[in-house]
């Protein structure tokens, strides 16, 4: 039972400890390789390109390349290179339009390597032989261009850079692929700040255009009000003394009617006069009514002070 524990335990950790160390050990000379995806092994002795191994997975290399990648730990090297995708920005490329105007411009590019073999001896830095190579393409392409042109024609501009640099990047073993111009702007500080001034201007104008519009449209609209109401007020003035006069007319028919009204009209005429009035006695004199009258407010005690 010993015997059985101690070879378990033995195969064990050998299995954990040693299989790894021997992968390992076997892998170093070039025995097997793995490749991950999107990735590629490019195989190098003395100097000359054994092979590349592009698909995933794992591959016994002397089937796949021979015996002598066997020298390759040796007198040689394995180069992993990096198949995905990649982006890069340039951020503001100094670029003069054709009225002199100081514009940065935005290129925004991708690029990915297709040739191993070129990517690694063709070029000692193809990614900043390529970000060059589009610096400079953007900055003679896109200069003297009409101002309006670069602000508008961002597709036609990104075409145009994009079929000059991607012949010479196929060379280095990278290829380009799409290209755009993503931003175009002003570098000058004293130029933006002209703009600025001019649109807030521009603002101010239309804004006091609009106001005063709607100022005149609200005088209109008054006035028309105003017109319409004087109108119809004349037409009422008019009518009045018509109606008046009908009602008048009517009443007049009736004699006793009209005496009531006028007897009506002159004591309130009177009453609201506010004048004294005085009631003599029918058949009397005028003079003795008036002194006695006059007696009699002599006569009256003062009135009581509260």
């Amino acid at each position: 039972m010993n015997a059985f524990l101690f070879g378990a335990a033995a195969a064990f950790f050998g299995l954990l400890i040693g299989l790894p160390i021997l992968l390992g050990i076997i892998k170093s000379f070039c025995w097997f390789t793995t490749v991950d995806e999107c990735r590629c092994k490019v195989f190098v002795l003395f100097g000359k390109v054994l092979g590349v191994i592009y698909e995933p997975g794992l591959h016994i290399t002397p089937l796949k390349l021979g015996l002598r990648v066997l020298l390759v730990p040796f007198f040689g090297k394995v180069h992993t290179l990096d198949l995905r995708l990649d982006q890069r920005y340039l951020r503001s490329r100094a670029v003069n339009s054709e009225e002199g105007t100081p514009v940065g411009i935005g290129v925004w590019y991708e690029m990915r390597v297709s040739d191993p073999v070129a990517f690694l001896f063709e070029n000692t830095d193809p990614e900043g032989s390529l970000m060059a190579n589009v610096t400079n393409t953007t900055v003679r392409s896109l200069s003297n261009m009409p101002l309006d042109s670069m602000m508008q024609n961002r597709h036609h501009m990104s075409r145009e850079v994009r079929c000059e640099v991607s012949p010479k990047s196929e060379n280095w073993g990278y290829s380009l692929g799409s290209v755009y111009i993503r931003k175009v702007h002003f570098r000058d500080q004293a130029m933006i700040h002209q703009i600025e001034q001019k649109v807030v201007n521009r603002l101010r104008q239309v804004t006091s255009a609009i106001r005063q519009a709607g100022d005149n449209q609200v005088d209109i609209i008054k006035s028309r009000a105003d017109r319409e109401a004087s109108i119809e007020f004349a037409k009422a003035d008019a009518v009045r003394p018509r109606l008046v006069g009908d009602a008048l007319r009517e009443i007049g028919r009736d004699p006793e009617v009209v005496d009531a009204l006028f007897s009506v009209l002159e004591t309130r005429e009177i009453l609201a006069g506010g004048s004294e009035v005085v009631l003599m006695p029918p058949g009397g004199a005028i003079l003795p009514a008036l002194e006695s009258v006059r007696d009699a407010g002599r006569s009256a005690p003062p009135p009581l002070k509260p």
